[in-house]
């Protein structure tokens, strides 16, 4: 796919996703979401991908969906970003939101500017986000007369906690990246000059220190389990990592480079060495 309205770029086993509307403050459309499923489509695809930067060119993160078209008819019939499988619509924003949820390497949001509306849902699937001083974050759904979407009613309660979600939800008020912070919802706040340095910090740790595998099955058994039911669960999981990861080549190598004091060098790779240890799991379909 020829991209227009993002930037994918890989460089030292990192993969940058550059949200690139910024005349529009990267608003979200339509094109914008196919272009991003894509590129995580490439990233899963790609073993010289270790991790994942999501940001936004200019000085905005992303301003939400684009008003800009429809005025007042944007959300009628649920928006031109609503898709339909089976009839059944869906909305945008969340088929982003899945396909970050499903992705096999870790997720790093660098929020450089405004982060509101789909603009921040987007990025709670990802595993940690990092903020510039002057981001500004907003669920402001109910000050649009629509309803949280992007999957935001199942990831920010978890992440934030319920009373901290159902403030920003109910109030819909913008608010800096310092309440962002303190509410849990960033990892860390950073000069706009640092903060893709600080993300690559993050991405490079991971990148030349961890077997790509074992990241990607820790990555889906956080996310999981998040929604497990007993902690058994977790420890069915658990046991068959355990039993499938520690008798791979990576496990031995993991070990043999520990005690020979040298960096290793992890040989199975995530496109043909991800193993089913979900057999319980179920996908949920949408219907």
């Amino acid at each position: 796919m020829e991209y227009t309205q993002i930037i994918y770029d890989v460089a030292d086993n990192i993969a940058t996703i550059t949200l690139n509307r910024p005349e529009k403050l990267n608003a979200f459309t339509g094109t914008m979401m196919y272009e991003i499923i894509d590129a995580f489509d490439q990233v899963d695809a790609d073993d010289d991908v270790r991790a994942v930067i999501v940001t936004g060119a200019g000085r905005a993160f992303c301003a939400g969906a684009d008003l800009s078209g429809a005025g007042g008819e944007t959300f009628a019939e649920g928006g031109s970003d609503i898709q339909t499988e089976a009839g059944v619509p869906r909305d945008g924003g969340g088929m982003v939101s899945l396909r970050i949820f499903e992705c096999t390497k870790p997720v790093i949001g660098a929020i450089n500017g405004a982060s509101v509306g789909v603009g921040v849902t987007m990025t709670l699937p990802m595993d940690f986000r990092l903020a510039s001083e002057g981001a500004k974050f907003g669920f402001v759904f109910a000050r649009r007369g629509i309803v949280p979407e992007a999957c935001s009613s199942y990831f920010l309660p978890r992440i934030v906690g319920i009373s901290q979600a159902a403030e920003w939800c109910y109030t819909g008020r913008v608010f800096p990246a310092a309440e962002a912070l303190a509410g849990g919802l960033v990892r860390s706040v950073h000069a706009g000059d640092d903060l893709l340095n600080a993300a690559r910090a993050i991405a490079t740790e991971i990148a030349q220190n961890t077997a790509p595998v074992s990241v990607a099955l820790a990555r889906q058994m956080l996310w999981r389990m998040l929604g497990a039911d007993h902690p058994m669960q977790a420890h069915r999981v658990d046991s068959r990592g355990i039993l499938s990861r520690g008798s791979s080549d990576d496990a031995r190598e993991g070990v043999t480079s520990f005690l020979e004091k040298r960096d290793p060098v992890y040989p199975v790779k995530v496109s043909n060495g991800l193993p089913d240890i979900f057999p319980d799991y179920v996908e949920p379909t949408f219907d």
